[in-house]
């Protein structure tokens, strides 16, 4: 058997960068659909495997709650500290399953890819259906209760948003983060504050990205914001600005943390312990920083502006 890739980073790992230093992300590797002929949507038979640090995995989880699949889909979470052995769940799961490459393992014996969060298992099958989150999101869109997440008027500029979005800012942050030279970090931080400035004037007339109603993209957006101060300025050198110094996406990422599905879903404590404590090539002593001081409960100000 080929050799799992865990996801854990290196600097001197050519894996994850370019000739000029940029960092380069793998692709997901289970891509099958829930709802399908194979895969028929059963209430208890999927379980999804997430880490409550991944804004990846995060997208999931507050789909998971906005289409009230909560009953219906249960959740494993692994430890925050992402070691030497990759992902660790934090007890072990029906399977007897203890780290998260097991999953893997057995959905594909041959398996190669990089061991990652959000998975979704078919406990029937003892298989994995998908490990990219951007399609579970949008699968538990369809077979959810609740707000339509996609809306069909809307769905060609909410792909181009999100994409613009994941470019700049969800990947972004990484590409500066991780990025192995100097040009390959400016370049990173050009883009990520180019895309935020013109998310702050969308956002000053509008109380969500596209109007009155969340849709998806709010959700890919807010895992990056709410990580964005308490992380990214600091370990990722995303330090030009924070987002508490922008008006209006400040005001939204309170607006979406008081919202039920976001702050509920939101740990900070293990969010730090797992950037600072895990990425010892960036922090090499783990130390977690104290603050920033954040009260993502205070008032929003933004019911004014609809929805």
């Amino acid at each position: 058997m080929g050799r799992l890739i865990e996801g854990r980073w290196s600097t001197d790992d050519a894996r994850h960068v370019d000739a000029a230093g940029r960092f380069l992300r793998s692709t997901t590797t289970f891509r099958r659909e829930l709802g399908s002929a194979q895969f028929p949507f059963v209430p208890g038979r999927y379980r999804l495997y997430v880490s409550l640090a991944c804004p990846w995995a995060h997208r999931t989880l507050i789909a998971r709650k906005l289409k009230r699949l909560d009953d219906a889909i249960d959740v494993v979470t692994v430890d925050p500290l992402l070691g030497q052995d990759g992902w660790t769940l934090t007890a072990p799961d029906e399977n007897g399953f203890t780290k998260l490459r097991e999953l893997y393992v057995a959905a594909d014996p041959s398996c190669t890819s990089r061991v990652s969060v959000p998975v979704l298992w078919d406990r029937v099958g003892k298989t994995i259906v998908n490990n990219e989150s951007a399609e579970i999101l949008r699968q538990f869109d369809r077979l959810g209760r609740g707000p339509n997440l996609y809306p069909e008027t809307l769905r060609i500029e909410i792909d181009a948003l999100n994409q613009a979005i994941y470019d700049a800012v969800n990947n972004g942050v990484y590409r500066a983060g991780f990025a192995a030279s100097q040009a390959a970090y400016e370049e990173a931080i050009g883009a990520l504050y180019a895309c935020l400035d013109l998310l702050e004037a969308r956002l000053t007339d509008r109380r969500y990205l596209f109007g009155a109603a969340i849709v998806e993209s709010d959700i890919r957006l807010y895992t990056t914001l709410v990580r964005f101060d308490p992380v990214y300025a600091i370990h990722f050198k995303c330090a030009r600005k924070r987002i508490a110094d922008y008006p209006a996406l400040s005001g939204y990422l309170r607006d979406l943390f008081q919202t039920p599905g976001f702050g509920d879903t939101t740990d900070i404590a293990q969010i730090k312990r797992h950037y600072y404590a895990s990425h010892r090539h960036l922090n090499p002593g783990g130390l977690i920083p104290l603050g920033p001081d954040q009260d993502l409960s205070a008032p929003h100000g933004r019911g004014s502006l609809g929805g």
